[in-house]
């Protein structure tokens, strides 16, 4: 015989019914460990209500003689509720509903008893695998008429401003000579393709992403200005450049070099950037 442990505590007189009751069942007065783990209630109330079921009992007996009952001595009474007062607070423990667990608390032990997940296995479907990257060899076979059209532009336009056949090795090797007119097209164009990779890789740091952006925007320009001008010089039937698209043309390589030679610097730096 058990009752709800209530929010607020229950008066001792609508606890009497059901130790009246208790009582009844077990055919004697209960002790008040009884009446402790039965009602779920401290020692005090259990002690008040052992009171008031004696105190019924008495009135119920007949007492020809006058005689009366002895309340303990107060010293007495002190040591039973010490020497029971742990006893007492295992029964309430013992008694009280377990907690209730919060929907966060609940979340965190899902998460905490959840299988923890392996590393990806070769023989698993291709779905749970990294996706392939792309083939690039189409842009590659894009970029092939492109080249072939920016080299003989480039390779024109140095003619028409002064590069030509030299022998870069006189004295040591007489009979070796290059074509200047081709260090253009190698050194713009392949320093905006590469530039525009740096840019868009996002593996180097802020700083370097940023002249990367600018140097290969700059690089394509200066490129689209060049192959302009040939053609235009080479529909006019000009045999030689005028004098400002000559020495545009002429700074072009230590440009190059000097993008080129930055550009690579910034790449390696990993340091934090300052701001200004």
């Amino acid at each position: 015989m058990t009752t709800a442990k209530s929010a607020y505590p229950v008066p001792v007189a609508e606890l009497l019914p059901q130790a009246r009751q208790l009582v009844k069942h077990l055919g004697r007065t209960p002790s008040r460990n009884q009446l402790m783990a039965e009602l779920r209630i401290g020692a005090p109330k259990a002690r008040e209500l052992l009171d008031r079921l004696a105190e019924e009992d008495q009135a119920k007996t007949p007492n020809p003689g006058g005689l009366h009952v002895v309340a303990e001595p107060a010293e007495a009474h002190h040591d039973e509720s010490t020497e029971t007062e742990a006893e007492a607070a295992e029964v309430e423990q013992a008694t009280e509903p377990e907690p209730v667990p919060t929907e966060a608390q609940g979340a965190e032990h899902e998460a905490e008893s959840a299988p923890t997940t392996t590393t990806a296995d070769p023989a698993k479907p291709a779905d749970k695998q990294a996706v392939k990257p792309m083939a690039v060899w189409p842009v590659m076979l894009l970029a092939l008429p492109a080249f072939v059209a920016i080299w003989s532009g480039w390779v024109g336009l140095g003619q028409l401003t002064g590069f030509g056949i030299v022998h870069p090795l006189p004295g040591i090797a007489d009979g070796f000579a290059i074509n200047t007119a081709i260090t253009l097209p190698i050194g713009v164009e392949t320093y905006a393709a590469y530039a525009l990779r740096v840019w868009l890789s996002g593996q180097v740091p802020a700083r370097a992403r940023r002249f990367a952006k600018y140097s290969a925007l700059g690089s394509l320009a200066l490129g689209a200005l060049g192959q302009i001008a040939f053609h235009l010089m080479k529909a006019a039937g000009m045999t030689s450049a005028p004098w400002l698209i000559t020495a545009a043309v002429a700074c072009l390589p230590v440009a190059v070099l000097g993008m080129g030679a930055g550009l690579a610097h910034l790449i390696k730096d990993t340091h934090r950037e300052v701001q200004q």
